[in-house]
């Protein structure tokens, strides 16, 4: 399997367990606590983040060299931009749609964990731009 396959498939075996902690945290704080949806999901984005980051950061991402100082800021950046995105999208398919929440938070949850992958394989993970370019580097 080359690198960038076995990249892909833990980032969606992470993502997938992520995915399913926001998703059952948010549904279990609106269900049985009676959270309204937005609250839920950011309660639920949070208890997902760091099974994505340390996931990612042991498996789809164990090559880096990135040290933690430097990967888990971006990664939050990289996840609270996706939560923005998340959030909007939500929070308007629940107000224009009939979707029930499950439904609406399963859409969104899938379209917004493309975004992540891309901004965490070429910005969060990567070393950095000017380590690319290095006239030492042996691959140059």
């Amino acid at each position: 399997m080359r690198r960038a396959d076995h990249s892909i498939g833990w980032f969606l075996a992470i993502g997938g367990a992520a995915g399913m902690v926001h998703y059952v945290v948010t549904l279990g704080l609106n269900t049985f606590a009676s959270l309204r949806p937005g609250p839920a999901n950011f309660i639920g984005f949070l208890c997902a983040f760091p099974v994505s980051y340390f996931g990612h950061r042991a498996l789809s991402f164990a090559a880096t060299e990135v040290p933690h100082q430097r990967a888990l800021p971006r990664l939050f950046a990289v996840s609270g931009m996706a939560f923005v995105g998340n959030q909007a999208l939500l929070l308007t398919l629940l107000n224009l749609t009939s979707l029930p929440l499950y439904i609406a938070l399963a859409i969104v949850l899938l379209v917004v964990s493309v975004s992540t992958f891309l901004l965490s394989r070429g910005w969060v993970f990567a070393r950095h731009a000017a380590a690319r370019h290095d006239s030492t580097d042996p691959e140059r």
